[in-house]
């Protein structure tokens, strides 16, 4: 039997039963329909989950801090300076050769105390310098100006320095004060450190804003970017003589991977040389393991309803063989053979799958619509703004649910067709 004339006969034998067959995928229907919305529920709450982690670093990042020796079993008072795994610049070197990384950036934050003020208005904030000309190069961006910071005696300012500003003679019941635009603006820094006679000391910069970087939801919001010589000269100052890095260190250093996909190992590499080494990544991965077991959980109740809707199937396949039973009696006489007769109720339970499976999937989808809808609505209502989707059906989904259906209706309809394709031509022709 050709292949088109058997798809003929098994879409003219569904037609022959629409309502047996309509009611049979009712219950494949549901049991679709539970699965996609079910596993587009646990998709949807992962994107929301791991969208909050996207913008607060860059994925392809590695935060590394100096090592410090295990403190089981030994008190703080044993650690000495030498114990301590400092980020030196032979370090850095070692960092940058290592396979994936793209650069190091440094950070050195000024050791003083900073008094911020902009005409009547004060304001505190930390102030930063880093090994780059272009904070461009850290995957930060400007909102106003530029992101470069090459020029002594200007500074790049993040997107939340503006809310510290305050006015110092502001009266109660005065109306809040309006954040300012810092663009362009030239801000008066005293900088404060202490004497070992306990004396105070002052230095005092004028620093140009030349730009205010977008919102990164991470510690560039909260940091004011200076050339790196400054910040050096500064810390000279505070330090009273010159640093030497070589035997103090850096605080932190981030290292730049090319890729997120390599960031992991990177991060091993450096925890193993002895440093502090952490990533938003190792985080994404475990919410990403977390809610893919989810999805799995979820999926595995909804198949539960498309069990239920295999054992139907199964039903009315054999209901249909011993409605059936003198025609399977007639193929054969006419010269079909067992296989003939078992691909034709295999197709028909695998059909009944395939409709169930299509409109099990268009009705997920419509619930999914329905309940993000709602969700949407609900919490606008309760922020007053925007949501993330609550169910999102991943891109493999459609296809998957209804491949699962047309193979749930295949196995189902095996037994009855194998009864079909194993009765005796006579017996078969003079059942009654």
């Amino acid at each position: 039997m050709r292949l088109v004339d058997l798809i003929s006969l098994i879409i003219d034998n569904l037609k022959r039963r629409k309502g047996r067959v309509v009611l049979t995928a009712i219950g494949v229907i549901i049991g679709t329909a539970a699965v996609v919305t079910l596993i587009s529920l646990g998709a949807g709450l992962k994107e929301s989950a791991t969208s909050q982690l996207w913008g607060i670093s860059d994925l392809s990042n590695v935060q590394v801090y100096p090592g410090y020796p295990d403190m089981m079993g030994s008190s703080m008072m044993e650690i000495t300076e030498n114990d301590i795994k400092k980020i030196t610049p032979e370090v850095i070197a070692q960092f940058e050769a290592m396979p994936g990384v793209e650069r190091v950036i440094i950070k050195q934050y000024i050791n003083a105390g900073i008094e911020i003020s902009l005409d009547r208005l004060s304001a505190w904030g930390s102030i930063m310098g880093v090994n780059l000309d272009d904070l461009a190069d850290m995957g930060v961006a400007a909102q106003q100006g530029i992101t470069a910071v090459n020029e002594k005696g200007t500074v790049v300012v993040g997107s939340s320095i503006k809310n510290n500003f305050f006015d110092p003679n502001q009266r109660p019941g005065d109306s809040p004060l309006e954040p300012p635009d810092l663009m362009g603006k030239t801000l008066k820094v005293d900088f404060v450190k202490w004497n070992s006679d306990g004396t105070e000391s002052r230095k005092s910069m004028r620093l140009l804003v030349v730009g205010v970087l977008a919102e990164t939801r991470g510690e560039a919001d909260y940091n004011m970017y200076m050339n790196w010589d400054d910040v050096n000269q500064l810390n000279d100052w505070v330090a009273g003589k010159r640093v030497d890095y070589s035997k103090q260190g850096y605080n932190n250093v981030t290292v730049q991977g090319t890729s997120p996909e390599v960031v992991i190992d990177l991060a091993q590499q450096i925890t193993d040389m002895g440093f502090q080494a952490y990533t938003p990544q190792t985080q994404v991965q475990s919410i990403n393991s977390f809610f893919t077991i989810m999805q799995v959980v979820f999926g595995g109740v909804g198949a539960i309803a498309l069990l239920v809707a295999a054992i139907g199937i199964a039903n009315t396949m054999a209901m249909a063989i011993l409605e059936r039973t003198r025609e399977i009696g007639i193929m054969k006489a006419i010269g079909a053979t067992n296989n003939n007769i078992l691909s034709i109720f295999l197709g028909e339970a695998a059909g009944i799958g395939f409709l169930g499976g299509i409109g099990g999937f268009l009705l997920g989808w419509a619930i999914c619509g329905l309940i993000n809808l709602l969700a949407g609505s609900y919490l606008a209502s309760e922020s007053g703004g925007g949501t993330t989707l609550a169910t999102s059906i991943p891109v493999w989904l459609p296809l998957f649910s209804i491949v699962f259906a047309t193979i749930v209706g295949l196995i189902s309809g095996l037994y009855p067709a194998l009864s079909a394709a194993t009765l005796v031509p006579v017996n078969a022709l003079k059942y009654e």
